[in-house]
């Protein structure tokens, strides 16, 4: 007779599991406290549970509470302790710039100069020609500049520390004139106006939400307007009936007035995209051609680079940022400065850097190119998993993500995965919880695996972890029969 009692005293004593071999071996390899501590929760899991189940739940808790299912579940939690919080994964999304992936990745030579400067001592602020202390903006100042026709730069955190710090610097306690269109949230409940009034500007709206025009600027000029703001509206489009003054007709009323222009870009991108099928996305260039006196934007986003925020524009302003001292608070460090030198060296041949930047080669791979990817690791897949699921290549779409060209949908053959044993959400979550995990997306009953975002060298391994975790599931579905 199986009965709560007995099995609350079938339950070993943490001593006895600490003692057997396989344990002894865990202990040596990631010490006593951390395997004690692993043990004394595996117990007191299966204690609850005992305490929690159903009478006709007794006999298969008996089976469980065993030594040796004991032990395998501990050199599991054991395991799964010692991984790394910060994890690789495979993104099969098909979100290039997945914000909760990490955005952007950096391709191999940019890797390599990172680990360069992170395993031993760098020039972060020592000018060799002199031997003397230098700034550590140098190192990229003049790549940028050279690239997008501005006359000085300077990189902080990321951008909306650029647009803290130019309003800090240049409007603190003075208006800055804003299209109320503009006035987006940036992400994480973060909005525009909330940065505004963090920095001590004060904020002038003008226009409505669908339209601005150049006098509604013109009317809100007084003596203490210091800023005309332009917000790029990255992450989101207004269509239908619209209006709004261009960054040129902007600049030419800051230019008469004196007052500066600042335009936030916010994704940021140096090439034109329209070369290669996609929707217009103004250029850093553009924005220093139209007469805009300071732009900033994102490293991580369509740039394809570290997370960071780069400002650009007059030489005069710059250097008013840089002696600002929350510049101190919000610089970034050699690790960032390393990845992003390495990245803008990339962009002054643009077929190498649409090839070599990990972001625009997925943008802008040619269908034909990414079909054939498709129908390949589909033939791989189905024969991998033989009747444990159904293997098809379908047509979807990837996106750009990361608040960037909201209304792009990019056309991709997709590969799908139909299981016969298991349901697709039990296979969805069982892949997030692979040692590396994969993710994917779910669409009328299918996994679908976007090769646009699966790096070449992953896909072997995606076809490994799946066709083990069908596998597996066919077996245990086996069994349950046999039973």
């Amino acid at each position: 007779m199986v009965d709560k009692n007995r099995l609350l005293r079938q339950l070993p004593a943490i001593n006895i599991i600490l003692q057997t071999a396989e344990i002894q071996a865990l202990i040596r390899e990631y010490g006593h406290p951390l395997v004690s501590e692993a043990a004394g929760e595996v117990v007191q899991q299966l204690r609850e549970k005992i305490l929690k189940a159903a009478e006709e739940d007794y006999r298969g808790l008996d089976q469980e509470i065993t030594l040796k299912n004991i032990i395998a579940m501990l050199m599991q939690r054991v395991y799964e302790k010692v991984q790394p919080r910060l994890r690789r994964v495979i993104n099969a999304t098909g979100i290039v710039l997945h914000t909760n992936l990490g955005r952007a990745i950096l391709g191999q030579k940019v890797t390599e100069a990172l680990t360069e400067v992170a395993s031993g001592y760098s020039n972060l602020e020592l000018d060799l020609s002199t031997g003397e202390r230098g700034s550590r903006y140098a190192h990229v100042e003049g790549l940028i500049c050279r690239l997008t026709g501005a006359e000085a730069a300077l990189v902080v955190n990321n951008n909306a520390a650029a647009v803290l710090l130019v309003l800090n610097t240049l409007a603190k306690d003075k208006e800055v004139v804003v299209s109320r269109g503009q006035l987006v949230e940036i992400g994480g409940s973060f909005r525009i106006p909330d940065v505004m009034r963090q920095s001590g500007a004060i904020l002038v709206e003008v226009g409505t939400t669908n339209k601005t025009h150049l006098a509604d600027y013109l009317r809100a000029i007084t003596e203490n307007t210091a800023l005309l703001l332009k917000v790029h509206t990255s992450n989101y489009r207004i269509i239908g009936f619209t209006s709004e003054v261009s960054v040129s007709e902007l600049a030419q009323i800051g230019h008469a007035k004196g007052i500066p222009v600042y335009e936030d870009l916010g994704s940021g991108v140096l090439v034109d995209f329209r070369n290669y099928g996609l929707t217009y996305e103004p250029t850093v260039q553009d924005s220093i051609r139209a007469g805009v006196d300071l732009v900033s934007f994102s490293g991580d986003k369509l740039f394809g680079g570290p997370q960071a925020g780069i400002i650009a524009g007059r030489r005069e302003l710059i250097e008013q940022c840089k002696k600002n001292p929350l510049t101190r608070a919000l610089r970034v460090d050699k690790l960032t400065f390393a990845a992003l030198e390495a990245t803008l060296r990339i962009y002054f041949d643009e077929n190498r850097a649409l090839m070599e930047i990990p972001t625009l080669q997925m943008l802008t791979i040619p269908y034909g190119d990414l079909l054939k990817r498709v129908k390949r690791n589909a033939r791989n897949l189905s024969k991998a998993l033989g009747g444990n699921a159904k293997v098809e290549v379908i047509q979807g779409f990837s996106q750009v993500g990361g608040g960037a060209l909201p209304e792009e949908n990019i056309p991709s053959p997709l590969v799908a995965v139909k299981p016969v044993y298991v349901s697709v959400n039990w296979l969805e979550e069982h892949l997030r919880g692979a040692v590396t995990p994969i993710l994917a997306r779910i669409q009328k009953d299918q996994l679908l695996l976007d090769y646009r975002t699966i790096l070449p060298d992953e896909e072997n391994e995606v076809i490994s972890v799946i066709s083990e975790l069908l596998a597996d599931s066919s077996r245990l579905v086996e069994q349950e029969v046999s039973f």
